[in-house]
């Protein structure tokens, strides 16, 4: 008897054995979060295991359906619903319900056809297991176009600095630039009494209603349509944070913020154009920052970041350009890596990785040592500017491998304006005063390169 007890409890709990084990195979949401931008918008679901999911799109009105697998409707879940913001270019409304016991539906109600790209990624830094859907517009922008827009806008008016130190610099800088523009696109005029040979006798003295003087022939002045254009990289972004300074200044923001007022400073100049890689809170892939950089024919690529170290005693300004060796110090390379690993933490799709791969690899292959050299003229500049503002963490340029400055064609350089995990530091990084102060050593240092090394002459419209 007590053998058949034993046998019918043991056939029991078997038998509730597949309750048990799905409820305890059931994933629990640690966060939600959503970052809308013109470029694209990512949802993200955060949660204690790995989740998978299937989706399809729905038209009239368009529509995407994500079924999540191994997920019970939460309350976590359902403020994926408040998250959406009114202004979002994609996601209109969220509906989120319990499809099947053990399937959450999750319906985003778009403005646009879109072209999802939706995928998971493992643990990395500070994330748990992350479900991502990628939302990118079905028929992509192109940068081309976007800097042509962007002349179209009305100027923001500059952050809140002392006035006279403001026009004094941004005057400088303009006058600089607007020099070196006059040269490349009205060269000096001939002059109308032309030299002779020391040999050549002196004609006798005509009267002056004798000849008409003869003007020059319009086609006598060559032109060139010249636009300079400049690749501003605020680093990091979206799901990446990049550094954070010991009373919470997130790198991506602080970075964002002199990057969009370098901006407004060079743009001041109707010569330059200026495009961003980010020019909101999104993360972007370091080849896709490369790219756009290449697609506009940038004649620059400035990427900006803070640095951050493992004590806060670390402090002072560098300034990073691209090496085709082994980089010039420890300190340079691990710099590198760790600005190079930034892509796991943004969240890249690995699906697409490998194309990017390879597209990377090619453009290492491509890299010439007139591109870094002209990287570390250019290096050199912006570094003696911000050595007159700040305190300096090397005396030099110094180079490593660093992914986002690999576009064969462009000067480029990386700089890390102050080390954001140093208290001080964090603090002037805060200040929009100093701020303001690293935008004017930034703009006087690319006019000074330019002063010395004007850029080529290229087919390009003014109404860009």
């Amino acid at each position: 008897m007590k053998r058949r007890a034993s046998l019918g409890g043991f056939l029991a709990l078997l038998l509730k054995a597949p309750d048990t084990l799905a409820a305890g195979s059931q994933a629990s949401i640690v966060a939600v979060r959503v970052w809308p931008a013109q470029e694209y918008t990512r949802v993200t679901l955060e949660s204690d295991k790995p989740l998978a999911a299937r989706h399809f799109l729905v038209d009239s009105p368009h529509r995407l359906v994500i079924d999540v697998e191994g997920l019970e409707l939460s309350p976590d879940l359902k403020e994926l619903i408040g998250k959406v913001k009114p202004d979002d270019p994609y996601i209109s409304g969220v509906r989120v319900g319990q499809n099947t016991p053990t399937v959450v539906r999750i319906v985003l109600d778009l403005r646009q056809p879109v072209a999802p790209q939706i995928f998971t990624l493992a643990p990395v830094a500070a994330y748990k297991h992350r479900l991502v859907f990628d939302l990118y517009p079905k028929f992509a922008a192109d940068p081309l176009v976007a800097l042509a827009s962007e002349r179209e806008k009305a100027p923001a008016a500059p952050p809140p600095s002392p006035a006279q130190r403001a026009e004094a610099a941004a005057s400088a800088v303009n006058d600089a630039l607007g020099e070196l523009i006059q040269k490349i696109e009205r060269p000096p005029a001939p002059s109308t009494t032309p030299a002779r040979p020391a040999s050549a006798p002196v004609p006798p003295p005509v009267a002056a209603a004798s000849k008409p003087a003869l003007a020059p022939a319009p086609a006598a002045e060559p032109k060139i349509d010249r636009l300079i254009i400049i690749a501003l990289d605020p680093g990091h972004g979206g799901e990446d944070p990049g550094a954070v300074g010991p009373s919470g200044l997130r790198e991506k923001d602080v970075v964002l913020s002199v990057a969009h007022n370098l901006r407004e400073r060079l743009q001041a100049n109707p010569n330059i154009r200026v495009l961003m890689t980010r020019d909101a809170d999104f993360f972007v892939p370091r080849e896709e920052r490369v790219r756009k950089a290449r697609r506009v024919q940038a004649d620059l690529f400035v990427s900006i970041h803070a640095d951050a170290f493992f004590t806060p005693q670390a402090r002072g300004a560098s300034v990073f350009a691209l090496s085709d060796g082994a980089a010039t110090s420890a300190a340079a390379r691990w710099m590198a890596d760790r600005e190079n690993a930034a892509d796991m933490v943004g969240g890249i799709n690995t699906g697409t990785a490998s194309k990017d791969k390879n597209v990377l690899r090619a453009l290492l292959d491509m890299s010439t040592t007139a591109q870094i050299k002209d990287s570390l003229k250019l290096g050199n500049e912006v570094l003696g500017q911000i050595g007159k503002i700040a305190r300096l963490h090397k005396p030099r340029v110094e180079q490593a491998g660093f992914a986002v400055l690999k576009a064969p064609d462009i000067p480029s350089i990386l700089v890390e304006m102050a080390f954001i995990s140093n208290p001080e530091e964090e603090k002037k990084l805060r200040d929009p005063d100093h701020q303001g102060k690293l935008v004017d050593a930034l703009a006087s240092g690319i006019a000074k390169y330019f002063a010395k090394n004007p850029p080529l002459a290229r087919r390009r419209s003014s109404t860009l």
